[in-house]
Parts: C-alpha cells; structure tokens; sequence
C-alpha cells in the first residue's frame, strides 16, 4: 500500500500542480503524472547515460514551444512512454492543449525508469494506464512511496538484485517568501539513497548477510568491483515545479540544479547505467520571485527531501525469487539484532 509521510510538504503545494498515481494491481509498477492545466513554462536536464524520454527536445530554449501542460514518469522501460498518450487523450478531452487553429495539442514531455525485473515484464503502464493517473489527479498531497512510477522501483544494485532494496516515488517542497519549489521524484537508482540532513545511508546495495547497509561508494573506492550491469536497468526521473515565473532558459537552468538534489541524495548518481532525468515547471501563478539563484538552492533541497522521502514511505517487496526489503523493515532489523 503507498504511504503518507505526516506533516510533509509536496509539489502539489505549488499552484497550478495537480498529481495522479496509476498503480498496476498486476505486477509492481504504474506511472505518475504532473497536470497543469493552465500551463507551465518547462525545462528539461539529463544527466543519466541511458534516458528513456519524449518529447524533451521541444523543451530547448531554442525551440518555439512555451507551454507544457503535463509531464509523465512511468516504469515499463520505453514500453512506459505509451503511458503519455493517456495523458494527451484525458487533456484532448478537456479542450487542454497548444492551440493550433485546427485543435489543442496538448504538450506532454515523458520519462521512464526501468522496473521489468520486478514481475512479469510483459506487463507495463500503457495509454489506459496514463489516463487513469490523470483521472485520479488532484491538488491534495500524493500518496509516497510504492506507487505510481515508484511501484517496482528499487535501489542499491552495485552489487546485484539480491542485495538491493526497495524504491519509490516521494515528493517534498520549500517556500521562501510566498513562493514555493517542490518535487516528485521516483528513485530507482543504481547506488545508494542517503539522508542529507544526517548524511547517514537510508537504502541501498545490503551486505553479503543481507541484513546490514553495504555502502556502495565506499565500497567501490575500497576497490570492490560492481556486477556486471545492464545499461539502463536503473534510473531516477522526476518533476521540480514552482509557482514562480519563468523563462523556457530559467527552467532548464532550474532543472539542472535539481540534479544538485540528487547527486546529494543518491551515491553514485548519473552513472552509465541510469537515465536520471528532471523537469523543472514554472507555472507563473505567483507574481514575485526571489531570484533564479534562490530557486535553485530551493530546487536541489526538494529534491534530495524528496529523494528520501521516496524510500522513507517505501514498503518491503516480496516476489518470488526476490526480496527487497524497505529502509524501515531493514532499520527494524538492525535493531532487533536479527
């Protein structure tokens, strides 16, 4: 069941943000979608060297679009990016969407995250799936943890499946004078996810007994080596949003100092095995701001709570053949002594 994290911010504390969860009942995974229905202003920044992504070379400043009206992350691998059509569908069908003369287009940029180790790969979020997150959208805060893009998300992979823990999708906000940054990230990350507040390891690769916390980047400068691992298997994607203007080059600038968040959050982070990928929205609704560098600061401190958040509300799956044990059930373990 997806977890509420008590008196926790979220990215639907910004204005003009609305979030949806669709949760496959069939096998751990599902899709999550950022509505604005208004619009946005949107940026995009990979870092990751495997993305899976549509419809981000719009996003350039260069290029002549403006306005996004949706974003969405998926599990499914590439199979996940069918997910968007949902999306543009459920937006068609409220007259939401670039206008054209002819129609509205709505514009509706989509990551991935790869899950199709966990369950039957066969089945994975498609257009159905996508519109049903919409239908299920709403300003309250979403629900955390193993939902949506985070339902099959696991993390600490160094080292091989059997080692691994339990991901998810958290989300987290900052304001600073009236003006609020938050963010919904799904973290299925090849390394570890640490608490930036204490620096200490929530989840990750687990020592050989299963029991303990390995410490992934520790271990490989202890010259451990890593699994052979399969490009793009991994992969943290996410939203950053806020209720502030901005231009189409403020947000990608917005976008890459989330990546600030994560490259506090998760250790190792970009590697060659993980497509990390971020948008950042401003959907304008506020008129003030307290400055693109301020909102950067903001951005990459969503971010990283969010990362933490993720696994916080994560909850223990158990497949057959597989065990990913959640950050909390592994804390409850060490400190039974078991």
């Amino acid at each position: 069941m997806p977890t509420h994290i008590p008196n926790s911010r979220s990215i639907t504390d910004v204005r003009g943000v609305e979030v949806g969860h669709f949760t496959d009942t069939r096998r751990p995974t599902g899709c999550s979608v950022v509505i604005t229905r208004s619009g946005a202003v949107g940026g995009v920044d990979v870092r990751g060297a495997a993305p899976g992504t549509r419809e981000t070379d719009l996003l350039d400043p260069a290029n002549l679009v403006n306005s996004v009206h949706a974003v969405m992350l998926s599990g499914g691998s590439a199979f996940g990016l069918d997910a968007a059509s949902g999306v543009m569908r459920w937006l068609d069908e409220r007259g939401i969407g670039l206008d054209v003369g002819t129609a509205r287009v709505p514009i509706v940029p989509a990551a991935v995250l790869f899950d199709l180790h966990v369950g039957d790969a066969r089945i994975r979020p498609d257009a159905a799936g996508g519109y049903a997150a919409c239908q299920a959208a709403s300003t309250a805060a979403p629900a955390q943890g193993n939902v949506g893009a985070g339902t099959g998300a696991c993390v600490g992979k160094m080292f091989g499946m059997e080692f691994a823990m339990k991901g998810g999708i958290g989300s987290a906000a900052v304001s600073v004078d009236g003006v609020t940054v938050g963010a919904l990230i799904a973290v299925n990350a090849l390394g570890d996810v640490l608490d930036t507040e204490t620096g200490a390891l929530l989840a990750g690769a687990r020592t050989a007994d299963g029991n303990g916390l390995r410490n992934s980047h520790q271990s490989l400068l202890a010259g451990e080596p890593p699994l052979a691992i399969l490009a793009g298997t991994n992969t943290t994607i996410g939203v950053i949003a806020t209720d502030a203007a901005l231009t189409k080059a403020q947000a990608q600038r917005l976008a890459g100092a989330g990546h600030d968040g994560l490259a506090r959050a998760i250790r190792p982070v970009h590697t060659l095995y993980d497509g990390d990928t971020l948008f950042a929205l401003g959907t304008g609704q506020v008129d003030r701001s307290p400055g693109l560098n301020v909102l950067a600061v903001m951005a990459a401190e969503a971010v990283s709570r969010a990362c933490a958040n993720a696994v916080r509300a994560a909850q223990t799956l158990r497949l057959p053949g597989l065990w990913l044990p959640s950050a909390s059930e592994l804390a409850a373990r060490l400190h039974s002594g078991l």
